[in-house]
């Protein structure tokens, strides 16, 4: 059943990036916020229903309080991700949000020569990985030399077509460095057995309770982020937006599955779901009539095998350990 999950989670997430696309607009300023809202009740009553059916899960404030460094840092990078999807196409958000494995090993990598533990690098990335991180890193810089050319040759007197073109790279980006902030606060401020690339507090926490903890975290921000539209002058009602509250749907339905399928073969999961911008990408052709220039999908398959590469690497690292 573990690859049936996998796929799920997969084509869930997949269809998530789709209808964040769908339901987002470069014209409203609140769109990156709306779509939070919506996300933030989603994981909020998922949370509760954990709460509800599964035995032995529990909710404290030391929990929430905790979590809480590695929840902001993961909700930051959504919230920018969501905001970077009003400018460019899925079929280059997406593979470079997936790229924060790399950043994450770029930082492991500062890290240890800061600490001065270089011989420890070799012993943490193997070859595999380092040609996934260097894949990527290459995609990434030969993507925004691509997409500035694109946008100026479109349009060499617009500025504002150059601000939404090659700088709005800037938003996935961004998403890339503060995910891999999250997993590096998960890897500091926590300790204990890792679960499905959550790691709990302490044996006492199970990865439900982490899972309630990041939901109720997500509803709080939900509630911040439509004070704050509200604020502005914009009363937000967000059950006449039904793109974003699918989008919130089918991004809590592939964790649901990616839970289930990582606790029990984390090794073959992580390189499939590592790849769901795969489906980003075709989805984005199918729906929404996406077309790019040659060079910009030949950055997109350079990025996306680093991804698959780093993948595999992370899961060949699990059964070796086994």
């Amino acid at each position: 059943m573990w690859f049936i999950f996998a796929v799920i989670c997969l084509l869930g997430w997949g269809f998530a990036d789709l209808f964040y696309k769908k339901s987002s607009d470069s014209g409203d300023k609140h769109s990156h916020l709306k779509i939070a809202v919506w996300v933030g009740i989603v994981m909020g009553l998922a949370a509760v229903a954990i709460l509800i059916f599964v035995p032995g899960a529990t909710f404290s404030f030391s929990n929430l309080l905790i979590y809480s460094p590695a929840s902001a840092m993961y909700i930051l990078s959504m919230i920018i991700g969501y905001a970077g999807m009003r400018y460019l196409e899925i079929s280059i958000v997406s593979p470079v949000q997936n790229a924060s494995g790399a950043v994450s090993a770029v930082m492991m990598v500062i890290y240890f020569i800061a600490i001065g533990k270089i011989s420890d690098i070799g012993e943490e990335l193997d070859w595999l990985s380092i040609a996934g991180t260097v894949a990527i890193c290459i995609g990434m810089v030969l993507l925004a030399v691509t997409e500035r050319k694109v946008a100026l040759s479109e349009n060499p007197t617009a500025p504002k077509k150059f601000k939404t073109g090659a700088a709005a790279l800037i938003f996935p980006i961004l998403y890339c460095v503060f995910d891999a902030l999250g997993t590096f606060a998960d890897g500091v401020i926590l300790e204990g057995n890792s679960y499905f690339g959550i790691k709990t507090v302490s044996h006492e926490m199970s990865e439900w309770d982490v899972l309630v903890a990041y939901g109720i975290t997500f509803f709080l921000v939900a509630v911040v982020c439509w004070i704050i539209m509200a604020v502005k002058g914009e009363v937000y009602n967000p059950i006449k937006d039904k793109d974003k509250a699918i989008a919130a749907c089918f991004e809590e339905f592939g964790q649901i599955f990616y839970v289930f399928a990582l606790a029990d073969k984390p090794y073959y999961t992580a390189p499939i779901v590592a790849s769901y911008c795969i489906v980003s990408v075709i989805l984005s052709r199918i729906f929404l009539k996406e077309k790019l220039t040659k060079k910009q999908y030949v950055c997109i398959f350079i990025i996306i095998a680093g991804i698959v590469a780093m993948g595999i690497a992370e899961g060949l690292a699990e059964l070796g350990g086994e």
